[in-house]
């Protein structure tokens, strides 16, 4: 080698950035992260559902679902979780001024940081590391006309055409997104959140009217069903049971023709929603292949919380393509959502925050195809994640500003088909809808009602009990919840407040 080169070649060994660590980031995969909105454990078919979701069931096929993966049961808190790898509180809530987002830390490892979607959080997320933006800044929007908080890469957008359809959009400026992304021959991190299906129930007429009478059956009909694919796929056990109909949701069959038929109207709007995601998350799978990186892009599918029982209805005289429209749907179908389990979005019992996942990395993941793992995990995992695949660093500060230390845990070895280490122990958190789980044992309350113990591993769908004969084990995990609360999530105040008929572990 000629004398000069071999200075230049030791030099740049140590410039960092420079060959050696370009080389390196060949090697890393491309990292997409698919959140969507108010979707319940059972919406999509490798999950159960009727619902056509062709694309993300092949995913599926090709890659490894997750049965116990858990979000926070609403949308901002499960958002921070995503982004920070740390609870709710703990990053600072909607600031997330205590954590560095996926973008600041994949954007500090060499990659290009992209998002689409709903963002419901402080600031813009061109403000926490992201290179490109399009999306809404709110908590829901209408699906047709959108509203004032649409941005482009920190600007103001209002462009919304006579075809304008949220869930399209988003993936038309994500492919935008990733073809200026591949001009920088850097790897990348894709974060898309679709609004879908978050009320108002709104679809194109055409994909309405492919459901419309699907659901005439009923929910118990449809449930049931459900539930048997379910125990079939692997996806749920039988020893735990289906829970039951809620007190305060009628039997179909009590149900009026004219309300029979409103309810198979929305639910028919609702399963189109999820089927034209699933479409356009197809276009995402299309231009991954056409471009020769689906093998080499880690894609996480998940929900950010169960299916959500709000009645909220209004303008139901116009059709659910009328962006005059704003209908939701209520207990029953939610109910539907959520198979096997009980309650829903805002609740910390399973149906509120059990979430589908499903992983798709062909380089990567090391399970049988259509693999499913028990192996509980939970969105603050998806950083932690990120910085294992990506080689980036979490770090102990971030723009002068200290971070907390990172509590979720790298999803790689379940990625590999081994047994990681679990986390000693998972915390949960709405108003005051409160849950702890160490092991199998969950101790869990709605809106401070009594608490209730439950061993999750024989009786998932939390129907029998064992508080009354383990009150050492419950009051054990009651103090843990109060602990972690206070000095890891960081709350104070009224969101501390005992439970009803019940003293605080200090008090006592």
């Amino acid at each position: 080698m000629n004398r000069s080169l071999q200075y230049l070649s030791a030099a740049v060994m140590f410039l960092p950035g420079m060959l050696t660590n370009a080389a390196a980031a060949d090697d890393r995969p491309n990292v997409i992260y698919i959140m969507a909105d108010d979707l319940g454990y059972a919406d999509l078919g490798c999950y159960g559902s009727e619902i056509e979701t062709p694309v993300l069931d092949q995913l599926a096929a090709e890659g490894l679902r997750l049965r116990q993966f858990y979000n926070t049961a609403k949308c901002h808190s499960s958002r921070v979780c995503l982004l920070t790898g740390l609870y709710c509180g703990q990053a600072g809530d909607e600031a997330m001024n205590r954590g560095v987002t996926i973008a600041e830390v994949a954007r500090q490892a060499g990659y290009s940081t992209q998002m689409s979607g709903k963002w419901h959080l402080r600031k813009q997320p061109t403000d926490r590391g992201f290179d490109r933006y399009y999306g809404h800044l709110s908590g829901a929007t209408n699906f047709f006309t959108g509203d004032d908080t649409f941005r482009l890469n920190g600007k103001k957008w209002d462009d919304f055409g006579p075809d304008y359809y949220t869930t399209d959009a988003i993936t038309d400026y994500a492919l935008t997104f990733l073809d200026q992304a591949r001009q920088e021959e850097k790897p990348y991190l894709l974060y898309v959140a679709y609004n879908a299906p978050h009320y108002p129930l709104q679809a194109p007429e055409e994909d309405v009217k492919k459901y419309r009478g699907r659901y005439s059956v009923g929910w118990d009909r449809i449930r049931a069903d459900r539930h048997q694919r379910q125990v079939k796929l692997g996806i749920a056990e039988k020893q735990w049971g289906l829970s039951p109909r809620p007190k305060d949701v009628k039997a179909w069959e009590d149900l009026t023709d004219e309300q029979q038929d409103w309810e198979d109207f929305r639910m028919a709007t609702y399963a189109a929603m999820v089927d034209r995601m699933d479409r356009n998350i197809g276009r995402l799978i299309a231009d991954l292949k056409s471009n020769g990186e689906i093998d080499n892009t880690l894609i996480v599918f998940c929900s950010d919380n169960g299916a959500c029982p709000f009645e909220r209805t209004r303008g139901k005289q116009y059709q659910p393509w009328d962006s005059r429209s704003y209908w939701t749907y209520d207990k029953g179908w939610a109910h539907v959502g959520n198979t096997p389990f009980r309650l829903y979005k805002q609740n910390q019992h399973e149906g509120g925050i059990s979430s589908p996942c499903i992983v798709h990395w062909p380089n990567g993941l090391k399970t049988d195809p259509g693999s499913i793992s028990d192996q509980p995990a939970h969105l603050i995992d998806l950083m932690a994640t990120l910085v294992d695949v990506a080689g980036a660093e979490y770090p102990t500060s971030y723009n002068d500003r200290a971070v907390e230390p990172l509590q979720g845990e790298t999803l790689r070895p379940i990625f590999a088909g081994k047994e990681r280490e679990p986390h000693e122990w998972l915390y949960f958190q709405f108003s005051t809808n409160r849950a702890i789980r160490r092991g199998d044992l969950k101790l869990v309350t709605p809106r401070a009602a009594p608490w209730e113990l439950y061993d999750v591993a024989k009786d998932r769908t939390e129907m029998h009990n064992l508080i009354d004969k383990n009150a050492g084990l419950a009051a054990e995990l009651k103090e843990l919840w109060y602990d972690i609360a206070e000095n890891v999530d960081q709350l104070s105040g009224k969101m501390l407040k005992p439970v009803r008929r019940e003293k605080r572990p200090a008090d006592q």
